[in-house]
C-alpha cells in the first residue's frame, strides 16, 4: 500500500521547523506532497514559483518529497493525489483554535480525508514565516531558522543587503 500525505501552506518562506516536519513526515509515509498554496488570501512575499524553488531546494536529497504549487481547497488537492490524509503543523497553542476550525470545515467538505496535527522539534516550536520575516527586516542573524538559499533570497528580496 503506497501511504502518501499532503502537507500544504504558503511557505512563505520556508523554515527549519517546516523542513523539520516534512523530515519526519517523510519517515512516516511513502510519498510526501508538499503543496505550496497558490492564493491564500495572505500577501506574500515570494511568488508562487519562488515559493516553490525555495521548498524543493531545501528539501533537496529527500526521495519521497514531492513540491508542487497549488491552488484551490486542500482537500480537492489531496482527492487528486490519491491520498487521503493531511498533516498541519501544530507549534504552539495559539495554532490549534485556527487549525481545529479548519479541520472540522474540511472534515464537513470530505469525510474520507484525515487530518495529522504534528508538532515540530521543540528547537523550532516558535519559529514562524512572519517572525523570520519581521526578524531579517531588522536585519538579524536568521541563519539558524532557515536554510541558507531562504536566507539569501529575504536579504536580496526584501532587503537589499547581501548574505
Amino acid at each position: 500500500m503506497n501511504r502518501k500525505v499532503v502537507y500544504p501552506g504558503t511557505f512563505d518562506p520556508i523554515t527549519n521547523g517546516h523542513i523539520d516536519i516534512i523530515k519526519r513526515a517523510s519517515q512516516l509515509f511513502d510519498t510526501v506532497y508538499v503543496a505550496v498554496a497558490e492564493s491564500t488570501g495572505k500577501n506574500t512575499m515570494f511568488s508562487i514559483q519562488d515559493r516553490v524553488k525555495l521548498v524543493k531546494d531545501s528539501i533537496r536529497g529527500m526521495r519521497n518529497v514531492i513540491v508542487e504549487p497549488f491552488d484551490g481547497l486542500v482537500v480537492n488537492y489531496v482527492k487528486s493525489r490519491n491520498s487521503r490524509v493531511v498533516i498541519r503543523g501544530i507549534r504552539m497553542i495559539s495554532d490549534f483554535e485556527y487549525e481545529f476550525q479548519m479541520a472540522l470545515t474540511n472534515r464537513k467538505i470530505a469525510p474520507s480525508v484525515e487530518i495529522i496535527f504534528m508538532m515540530p522539534s521543540e528547537n523550532y516550536s516558535y519559529l514562524s514565516s512572519r517572525l523570520i520575516k519581521e526578524v531579517a527586516e531588522l536585519g538579524a542573524d536568521i541563519s539558524s531558522f532557515v536554510p541558507r538559499s531562504v536566507e539569501k533570497a529575504l536579504k536580496k528580496r526584501q532587503y537589499g543587503r547581501s548574505a
